[in-house]
């Protein structure tokens, strides 16, 4: 019994992993999990048999084509989306019911809310770094797998997962929405601006968050 929770497990860190770091070696994903390759080599067929993932072979210029590996579409629906069929179900009444002014209306309440969750949160926090990581945080309870990267001109605020993917993509106004609520609450100091996304053919979300110098007074 032991055995096969040990599995389940290896196989969850190895679809989290390619979801969040992306396309992989199995050597390089034995390296980042601290399991042996051959080990690896065979979770990745018992996923491959599953349809959860696939491979494609790239030649070098030298020795044997690489082994790359990367989940197929229904290992990206492994991960939540916030009940997608419900979500476009009913945007679908509200635009019927209301129209786009309704659905302008809907976006503008929840980036509201989002607002107030948010820069609650990040208030007490003094440096840009400090807020985006907390926001990262945020954004992660909710299930959008973010993360930050350090650059040499600011952060990037990288969101792996979309958990309203659906929904974004019923109404490109939640993608609209969302950049404007990070440049709400990361306030002044900083400009935002999304360089990577999922929905126009992205494998994430990624925000270049770059620090604005305040003019002297």
């Amino acid at each position: 019994m032991y055995g096969f929770v040990m599995a389940d497990r290896t196989r969850t860190r190895l679809l989290n992993l390619l979801k969040s770091s992306g396309p992989q070696t199995a050597a390089d994903l034995a390296a980042m999990l601290s399991v042996t390759p051959v080990a690896i080599r065979q979770h990745l067929d018992g996923l491959h048999e599953d349809e959860l993932v696939k491979f494609e072979d790239i030649k070098g210029s030298v020795g044997r084509p690489k082994r790359i590996w990367s989940l197929t579409a229904d290992g990206h629906r492994q991960f939540p989306d916030n009940h997608s069929n419900l979500i476009v179900g009913l945007l679908g009444g509200l635009n019927e019911l209301y129209g786009e002014e309704g659905i302008n209306a809907l976006i503008a309440h929840r980036e509201k809310q989002a607002e107030d969750c948010y820069a609650n949160a990040l208030a007490p926090l003094t440096t840009l770094k400090a807020r985006v990581e907390a926001l990262a945080d945020l954004r992660s309870r909710e299930g959008y797998m973010a993360e930050v990267e350090e650059t040499s001109d600011g952060l990037l605020l990288i969101e792996n997962h979309c958990s309203i993917c659906a929904a974004a993509a019923a109404c490109q106004g939640f993608c609209r929405s969302e950049l404007n609520l990070f440049r709400k609450v990361l306030g002044p100091d900083a400009a935002v601006e999304r360089e990577e996304h999922l929905l126009s053919g992205g494998r994430r979300c990624v925000y270049r968050i770059t620090p604005l110098k305040r003019r002297a007074a």
